[in-house]
């Protein structure tokens, strides 16, 4: 295997010069402007002006002159955080990729969390010259992490206009109105080597999005209840009485959402691994009130013993959302109990430690920064992100500096790749979705999958859904019908290609007629038509609320299932396989199955109740066609719907090789 090389830094910011038009609801994203010749590299900041020097990267891609919408009103609050570089960047990033890179002595020689501070750390002094600058601008010193990787604080947005030397506009973006800067930002120049960038100016994160599928609104409210027929496991039960565009035979009717056993069936996962020993964090927004209840009823109800989970609040985040900032802690339950059960359902001993920002979005980076921080756990599953690479420099670097502090650390982050396949659908455009993107991280698709009666695996394929509705004659529209939703990909326009990906990405790279970091790594079941069952409590119509347990999807199922199987390697292996990425790529093929396009159709008939909780309302069926990917392209070998491919039963052992 070659040496494990990444070009950091400098990482080339290619031009994009797109718009970007309305998304549908849940979806985020910005207005593109061309970035042609500014780079992600070790250091944002520009030369001195008049003592002054200007942060460059700050300024996101969406605030343009043409969706302007005015100036911030100067009482509002802001809250940003200030990045330091580390004290060695070019050091880190070598050191992580050594101890990443199965070839090189230093494969697996991890720093603890206290060892990495000490070599690494902005030191005391440059952590207290920023802390003294913005008190001595005004603003209130909320939060410095131990790691000295930034320094949290609050002003108003007059204070930080004086501070920054900037002023802070309004901006009308993916129907939401957010703040950012009208120009880059300047701090004093003797802080120029210091400070690596500014977050929090801009409102860049409320564009962030979870990667949970659930027809038709996330849970508690309102509850959601699978209707009837449905089958138990692959083509259980056909729906007669359909036409079937595809062929002669029956369609068979979707699957009522499978077990954690029938996905550690299929991927052929080893009985005797259970992940005990193993960490894993999921890291979303809020905290579920009642998902130990749930996460208890749920394992009782598979026959499985339950753990207890850890709920971590990220300290010095902040509870209170600025103006812009829509709440959604609802949408979040959901997401955090399919998760935890993805997680829990693949590795049943493993430890759990749910990590939560006390707001939506604003602060999923400090949450981060908290588990590599404190080594939290070895493992770290994320299932949200941007739509596209439409975000600001200057929110990359210092995120992609805690990526390598977790490389570092021999903690592996992974990322669902999106929802929304090639975004062309809620961008105008093909990209690829950060943090997916970043090549530090492991980005994992989706697939529609097979499991038989016996829990073994029948066939599996792309995530992609196009949907048609029974009228009670035909199909409507015709199938495939409307595309919905499916696994994201691409090749990155921020990130070159790595080289843990070289020689076996060319032919995706081909297709797009250019060179970068190809999304994603690997891939397992995301397709809520083929989807997880879990289990929640729920809000009814009637105002009861009751645990229930209903089939869901996307690739927030499909990161947290792949997730668990990597703590079920590092228990295999005896240790941390860390940032995995080189390691994915070096194994024999034979660990991944080759997911492909289907030679012919498959479709499958899906019955939803009409107020989606009781049949008295009467029942929908819809025609649920698979591999409608867009752009993207399942086929053999490495393709940018699936990656390198779903797990089989050789995985483990040749991860542990």
């Amino acid at each position: 295997m070659k040496a494990f090389r990444l070009a950091l830094p400098p990482l080339v910011l290619a031009a994009i010069g797109c718009s970007v038009s309305a998304q549908d609801s849940g979806s985020a994203g910005g207005t593109a402007s061309q970035l042609s010749g500014s780079q992600l590299s070790g250091s944002s900041a520009a030369a001195p002006t008049s003592g002054r020097t200007t942060l460059a990267g700050a300024v996101p891609p969406w605030a343009k002159a043409s969706n302007h919408a005015g100036d911030a009103a100067d009482s509002d609050p802001v809250h940003v955080r200030v990045y330091l570089s580390w004290s060695d960047p070019a050091g880190a990033a070598s050191l992580a990729q050594a101890v990443s890179d199965p070839s090189s002595t230093q494969y697996g020689h991890y720093l603890t969390p206290a060892a990495f501070r000490q070599r690494f750390a902005p030191t005391a002094a440059s952590v207290n010259a920023v802390q003294s600058w913005l008190t001595s601008q005004g603003f209130a010193i909320v939060h410095v992490p131990s790691n000295g990787h930034y320094v949290a604080a609050e002003a108003t947005v007059a204070q930080a206009t004086a501070a920054f030397g900037t002023t802070l506009a309004k901006y009308t973006v993916s129907g939401k109105t957010l703040r950012a800067p009208a120009s880059a930002p300047s701090i004093p120049s003797t802080l120029a080597g210091i400070v690596k960038s500014v977050v929090g100016l801009d409102q860049s994160s409320a564009l962030v999005h979870t990667n949970l599928v659930h027809d038709p609104n996330a849970p508690p409210t309102p509850a959601f209840v699978n209707a009837e027929p449905c089958s138990t496991y692959w083509a259980e039960k056909t729906a007669t009485g359909f036409s079937n565009p595809y062929g002669a035979n029956a369609l068979p009717y979707t699957p009522c959402g499978y077990t954690a056993a029938q996905i550690r069936g299929a991927y052929g996962v080893p009985s005797q691994y259970d992940g005990k020993g193993q960490t894993v964090a999921v890291i979303d927004a809020f905290a579920s009130p009642t998902i130990q209840q749930d996460l208890d009823a749920w394992s009782a109800a598979r026959g499985m013993a339950s753990t207890k989970i850890s709920q971590v609040v990220t300290p010095g985040t902040y509870h209170a959302p600025e103006a812009g900032i829509v709440q959604d802690p609802q949408g979040w339950y959901g997401e955090e109990t399919l998760d935890i059960e993805a997680v829990h359902g693949m590795a049943p001993a493993a430890n759990i430690v749910y990590v939560g920002a006390p707001n939506s979005f604003q602060d999923l980076d400090a949450a981060m920064n908290h588990v590599v921080d404190q080594g939290l756990a070895q493992i770290v599953s994320n299932s949200y992100g941007f739509s596209g690479e439409q975000v600001a420099p200057g929110f990359v670097l210092p995120f992609t500096d805690t990526l390598i502090q977790a490389a570092i650390q021999g903690i592996g982050v992974y990322f669902s790749s999106g929802d929304d396949s090639d975004e062309s659908q809620s961008l105008g455009f093909a990209s690829a979705d950060w943090p997916a993107s970043s090549p530090w991280v492991t980005a994992v698709g989706g697939t529609s999958i097979g499991v038989g009666a016996a829990n073994d695996y029948l066939f599996e394929t792309g995530w992609g859904t196009g949907r048609s509705t029974w009228t009670g004659s035909a199909w409507s529209p015709a199938p495939p019908g409307q595309w919905t939703s499916g696994a994201g990909g691409g090749v990155s326009v921020l990130f070159p290609v790595p080289s843990y990906q070289a020689g076996v990405v060319d032919a995706v790279l081909a297709r797009y007629g250019r060179s970068g970091r190809a999304v994603p790594d690997v891939s397992a079941l995301a397709d809520p038509s083929t989807g997880y069952l879990v289990g929640q409590t729920q809000t009814f119509p009637d105002g009861t609320t009751k645990y229930s347990e209903y089939r869901i999807g996307g690739t927030s199922l499909s990161c947290p299932i792949f997730a668990g199987i990597m703590a079920l390697a590092d228990q295999a292996k005896g240790a941390r396989h860390g940032f995995a990425n080189p390691k994915l790529y070096s194994v024999p093929s034979s660990a991944f199955h080759d997911v492909q396009a289907p030679q012919t159709p498959v479709a499958t008939v899906r019955a939803d109740f009409n107020d989606f909780v009781s049949a008295s309302s009467g029942v929908h069926f819809t025609l649920r066609t698979f591999d409608q990917t867009l752009s993207l392209k399942t086929g053999p070998g490495y393709d940018d719907v699936t990656g390198r491919g779903s797990p089989t039963a050789s995985f483990i052992d040749a991860l542990a090789k």
